[in-house]
């Protein structure tokens, strides 16, 4: 796997290629869908194929923020950093 810069005249094309060895383009295949996702390429499609409000955009952000939160105080709670009873938060106030 190796990024290509192709540059013709005035215009620079940035590219990802895959080799395919013995003829085996299922797995070359498998290959350039694992390196475009870890991309980033079909999160990014999925996000630009319909307009979303900066409100929206702002209320996504804050629920995977409160999401990562309550996921940290999860582990937390496992390794036995932080009580598991419910009124702990409570008395963190």
């Amino acid at each position: 796997m190796r990024r290509n810069n192709y540059d013709r005249g005035d215009q620079k094309f940035k590219g990802l290629s895959v080799d395919v060895y013995n003829n085996d383009v299922n797995k070359a295949l498998r290959k350039l869908k694992k390196k475009l996702q870890e991309d980033g390429l079909f999160q990014e499609l999925r996000e630009r194929e319909f307009y979303t409000k900066p409100s929206e955009r702002r209320a996504k952000a804050k629920a995977a923020g409160v999401a990562r939160w309550k996921k940290k105080v999860k582990k937390m709670q496992a390794d036995g950093i932080i009580p598991d009873d419910n009124n702990y938060r409570k008395r963190l106030r």
